[in-house]
C-alpha cells in the first residue's frame, strides 16, 4: 500500500512539474529529493539502491553537461532527422520565411497569453481616414449603378475611372510624399468594404492596386529611382498597374512558372546594353486589359554568366510598360460576367533593361520573398473586406426583408427554418468582421502575419459564400430574379471569385495554413529545421542549436500532454484567465483546446513526419481548428473592444460557442483518422478523458441571434456599420430600410388591428380592408390609420422584383 501511496505521490510531483513547466534543474532537484528520501527510509542500501543512484546520476549529467548530451543525445538524432527530413526547395523555404508570427504563436504555445490579447492596440481611424470615408468612398457608391455596369456598361463608366484616379483610391498605401493618401491598413480596409456593399466590380478595380503589386512592391523593395518615378503616378491615377503572376502551367504552384527572361546583350533605345530577354504568357489578371504599368514575376537565367556564376538566379519580379515592344494586352475574361477588368497578356522577346527588376539587378532572384512577403499583407486586407462587406449588406437588408415579407399573415423572419438562416448571416458576419479588424490591427502595428492572413482570406471568403446563400434562401423569387432592386444576385454570382483568387480555398485550408503554421509558428519546429539544413555548411553550429530546440520541443510535448489532460479533467476552470463574467469561461475553453491542438500537433509530427503535408485532409482538419482558435480570440477582442455590450451578447455567445463545438469536432476527426492508431488511442485519453461535451449553439441563442436582425437597433446599426447607406429612395436597399422602418412603427397599430378583428368588431379581408374597417370602428385613429397605409405601401413597394419587356435583350 505504501508502495501505491509512493507512486502516487511521485505522478503527482511529476504532473505539476510538468504542468507548471518547470526547468531542468527543478526536475533534477525533486529528482535527487525523492531519492534521497527513499534511500533514508530503506532499512539497509542493497546493489538496487547504489543501481538507481548510478543510473540517477548519468542521466542527470547527461541532461546537464551540454558537452556531453550533445555527443551522446542530440548529435545521433540530428543524423537521423538530416536522414529522414524531406530537402526543402527554395521557393518552400522563402514562403516559409515570409512575414511574421503573431498571435497564431501564442495559440501554438497551448497556454495563450490572453493579457496580450486585450493589450493589442485597436485599430482606429484618423480624421483625415473617416473624412475620406464620408467624402469621396461615399460619393463614388453614389456613382455606381452596379445594374448599368454589370449589365450594359460592362465596366465602370469613364466618368467612375476619372473620379476614382483623381480622388486618389489607386494611392491608398502610398505615402503622402508621394502625393499618396498614406492610409492605415485598417482605412484601406474600410474604403473597400463599403465600396463592396455597392459594387463588386468597382471594389475589385480600387482593391488591386493598392495589394498584390507594384506600388507594395516599389515601396518595400524598389530603388530610390524606381520609387520616385513611379510611386507619383500611380498614386495621381496616372499609371494604371497590375501584377502578371498566374499562367495556364502556372497557377496555386506558381514557382512553377515556364516564364522566362535571359539575360544577354541587345539594343534598347539605340544603345547596346546588358539587358533581359523575355518571353511569357499569363492569364487572370485583373486591371491586365487596361494597365500601363505591367509587374512580372518570371524565372530569370544567365546562361553566359554576364552577372556571375549562377545560371539560375530564380524568380524575379521586374516593372514593364505596357506599351514595350512585343508586349500583348487588351483581351479580356469574362470572371462570371462581373465586368471589373481581367484578362491574358503575353510577352514575345520582349527586351528590357537590368534597371526595370524591381529593387535593380540587385534584388535578380529574389522576386519569390518578394512576393510571399508582400502577400502576408495583401491578403489581409482585400478579400477579407469584400466578404466582410457582403456580411454586413446580408445581414442588414435580408434581415429587413425577412421582417417585412409576410406569408401566412407572419413576418418570414418568423419562421424556425428561416430563423435559422438568419441566425448564421449574423452570427458569421460578426465574427467576420472581429477577424478582420483584429488582423488589421496587427498589420498597422508592424506585424506582416502570413499565417493570419492565410486564415483571415480562407474563412471569411467561405464564411462570406455561407451567409450569401443563406440570403439567397431567405430571398427566395426576390434574389434570383436579376434587375435594379435585386441587391445580392450579382453578390451571389461573385462567390467564387474570391474563394479562388489570392490563394485557392482548398490548397489554403489543405497546405498553407497548417503546413506553413506548424512550422513558423511553432516554437522549435523551425529552429530544428534550420538546424538540419546547416548540416552540411556549419555542423558544429547546427548541432549546438538542435540541440538547444529539440530538448525544448521534448519538454514542449510533454508539458502539452499533461495540461491537455488536467484541462480536458476540469474543462480549464482552474486557469486563471482575464476577462468579464461573460468572457471567462470562453477564454478557459479556449485556452483547453489550444492545449489539446498543440499537442495533437506534436504528435501528427512526430508519427507523421514529412509525410504529414501530403496528408492534406488530416493538415485541413489541423488549419481548422488553429482558424476557429483565432476566430474566438478575435471575437472575445472585439466584444471587449466595444465595451461588451449587453445587447450584442447573443452575438457573442453564438460565434465563441459554434468555434468551440467545430473545434472540437476537427479534433475528434483527426484523431479518428490519424494513421498511427496507439498514437491516436493516446491522444484521446488525454485530450477527450470524460468525452466530447461542447455542443452546437443551441436553438434558443440563435434565436435571439435572428431577432437582432429583424428590428432597427443599436446592436444591428453596430454589426452592420461600415456599409454603404443609398439616401436615393429608389434604391433597394433604402427601400427596405424604409418598409422596416414604417413597420416597426406600426408594429403597436397593427396589434390594435388584429385585437379589433379577434373581438369580432371588424371582418377578415387584406391589409388596406383591415386598416379602413378598424378606423370605422375607431379602433385606430386616423394619424395610426396613415402611418399604417405608409408601412404597407412602403412594404409592397419593397417586395417586388424587375421584369423587362419581351424585347429587352434583344
Amino acid at each position: 500500500m505504501s508502495c501505491l501511496i509512493g507512486l502516487a505521490v511521485i505522478g503527482a510531483g511529476a504532473w505539476v512539474l510538468l504542468y507548471r513547466r518547470a526547468p531542468l534543474i527543478a526536475w533534477t532537484g525533486s529528482g535527487a529529493v525523492l531519492l534521497a528520501i527513499w534511500m533514508a527510509a530503506s532499512a539497509s542500501l542493497n546493489a538496487l539502491h547504489y543501481l538507481v543512484l548510478l543510473l540517477f546520476i548519468a542521466i542527470a549529467a547527461i541532461l546537464h553537461v551540454t558537452a556531453l548530451r550533445r555527443t551522446v543525445v542530440s548529435a545521433p538524432i540530428l543524423r537521423l532527422f538530416s536522414a529522414v527530413m524531406p530537402a526543402m526547395s527554395v521557393t518552400e523555404r522563402e514562403a516559409l520565411e515570409a512575414g511574421s508570427v503573431w498571435w497564431d504563436a501564442e495559440l501554438f504555445s497551448g497556454n495563450p497569453d490572453w493579457n496580450k490579447l486585450f493589450a493589442y492596440q485597436q485599430p482606429k481611424l484618423s480624421e483625415a481616414e473617416q473624412a475620406f470615408l464620408d467624402g469621396p468612398a461615399e460619393t463614388l457608391c453614389a456613382m455606381l449603378n452596379d445594374w448599368q455596369i454589370t449589365e450594359r456598361e460592362h465596366d465602370l463608366p469613364a466618368d467612375v475611372w476619372a473620379f476614382i484616379k483623381a480622388n486618389g483610391f489607386f494611392g491608398m498605401i502610398i505615402p503622402k510624399r508621394y502625393g499618396g493618401l498614406e492610409f492605415s491598413a485598417y482605412a484601406h480596409s474600410a474604403v473597400v468594404m463599403k465600396v463592396a456593399s455597392r459594387s463588386v466590380t468597382a471594389a475589385v478595380t480600387i482593391m488591386v492596386p493598392n495589394s498584390l503589386g507594384p506600388a507594395e512592391l516599389l515601396l518595400e523593395y524598389g530603388t530610390r529611382e524606381q520609387q520616385d518615378h513611379y510611386l507619383p503616378r500611380l498614386a495621381k491615377g496616372e499609371e494604371v498597374p497590375c501584377f502578371a503572376l498566374t499562367g495556364p502551367d502556372a497557377g496555386s504552384d506558381a514557382g512553377a512558372m515556364p516564364d522566362s527572361g535571359v539575360i544577354c546583350r541587345g539594343t534598347f533605345e539605340g544603345e547596346e546594353i546588358i539587358g533581359i530577354r523575355l518571353n511569357w504568357n499569363k492569364r487572370y489578371i485583373t486591371l491586365g486589359p487596361v494597365a500601363t504599368i505591367l509587374g512580372l514575376a518570371f524565372k530569370l537565367y544567365d546562361p553566359d554568366h554576364l552577372l556571375g556564376d549562377k545560371e539560375e538566379i530564380g524568380i524575379t519580379c521586374a516593372l514593364i510598360p505596357t506599351k514595350t515592344e512585343g508586349v500583348t494586352i487588351g483581351r479580356r475574361h469574362a470572371p462570371l460576367n462581373i465586368p471589373f477588368q481581367n484578362g491574358p497578356n503575353q510577352g514575345s522577346d520582349v527586351f528590357i533593361p537590368l534597371d526595370w527588376i524591381i529593387g535593380g539587378a540587385d534584388r535578380a532572384g529574389q522576386g519569390w520573398r518578394m512576393l510571399m512577403e508582400s502577400l502576408a499583407v495583401g491578403r489581409s486586407i482585400s478579400l477579407p473586406a469584400l466578404s466582410t462587406g457582403a456580411g454586413k449588406l446580408m445581414s442588414r437588408a435580408t434581415g429587413a426583408y425577412a421582417r417585412i415579407r409576410r406569408q401566412f399573415k407572419t413576418p418570414i423572419g418568423h419562421f424556425e427554418g428561416v430563423e435559422e438562416a438568419l441566425t448564421r448571416i449574423a452570427g458569421y458576419t460578426y465574427s467576420m468582421d472581429a477577424t478582420r479588424t483584429m488582423t488589421l490591427g496587427a498589420l498597422d502595428s508592424g506585424e506582416k502575419p502570413s499565417v493570419i492572413s492565410a486564415i483571415a482570406k480562407y474563412n471569411l471568403t467561405e464564411r462570406m459564400r455561407h451567409v450569401v446563400s443563406d440570403a439567397m434562401d431567405v430571398q427566395g423569387g426576390s434574389g434570383i430574379c436579376m434587375g435594379p432592386r435585386n441587391f445580392l444576385g450579382r453578390v451571389y454570382q461573385s462567390i467564387p471569385i474570391g474563394i479562388t483568387v489570392e490563394g485557392a480555398n482548398i490548397l489554403t485550408r489543405s497546405m498553407i495554413i497548417f503546413g506553413q503554421g506548424a512550422i513558423r509558428c511553432h516554437p522549435y519546429v523551425f529552429s530544428e529545421m534550420q538546424a538540419v539544413a546547416k548540416m552540411k555548411t556549419e555542423p558544429e553550429k547546427a548541432l549546438h542549436e538542435f540541440d538547444a530546440a529539440f530538448f525544448n520541443h521534448t519538454a514542449f510535448t510533454l508539458t502539452n500532454a499533461a495540461r491537455a489532460l488536467f484541462l480536458g479533467l476540469t474543462d480549464g476552470r482552474f486557469c486563471q484567465v482575464p476577462g468579464n463574467e461573460q468572457s471567462q469561461r470562453y477564454i478557459q475553453q479556449l485556452t483547453r483546446l489550444s492545449a489539446a491542438f498543440a499537442l495533437c500537433t506534436d504528435v501528427g509530427m512526430l508519427t507523421l513526419g514529412g509525410s504529414l503535408k501530403r496528408k492534406e485532409k488530416l493538415s485541413g482538419r489541423f488549419a481548422d481548428i488553429l482558424s476557429h482558435l483565432y476566430i474566438a480570440s478575435a471575437t472575445l477582442k472585439r466584444f471587449a473592444d466595444q465595451g461588451a455590450q449587453e445587447e450584442d451578447l447573443p452575438l457573442f455567445q453564438w460565434v465563441c460557442e459554434d468555434a468551440l463545438y467545430q473545434s472540437q469536432r476537427q479534433l475528434d476527426g483527426l484523431i479518428r483518422n490519424l494513421p498511427n492508431r496507439p498514437a491516436a488511442w493516446v491522444m484521446r485519453l488525454l485530450v477527450f478523458p470524460l468525452g466530447r461535451h461542447y455542443r452546437a449553439p443551441s436553438d434558443q441563442l440563435g434565436h435571439k441571434v435572428a431577432r437582432l436582425l429583424l428590428a432597427d437597433s443599436a446592436s444591428r446599426d453596430r454589426l452592420t456599420k461600415g456599409i454603404y447607406l443609398p439616401q436615393q429612395d429608389d434604391e433597394a436597399l433604402a427601400r427596405l430600410e424604409r418598409a422596416l422602418n414604417h413597420t416597426m412603427k406600426s408594429a403597436a397599430i397593427e396589434k390594435k388591428v388584429r385585437a379589433a378583428l379577434q373581438a369580432g368588431r371588424i371582418n377578415g379581408g387584406d391589409e388596406t380592408s383591415l386598416l379602413e374597417q378598424a378606423l370605422t370602428a375607431e379602433a385606430i385613429d386616423a394619424q395610426e390609420a396613415e402611418q399604417l397605409r405608409l408601412a404597407i405601401a412602403a412594404r409592397n413597394d419593397a417586395i417586388q422584383v424587375d421584369d423587362f419587356p419581351a424585347d429587352y435583350w434583344k
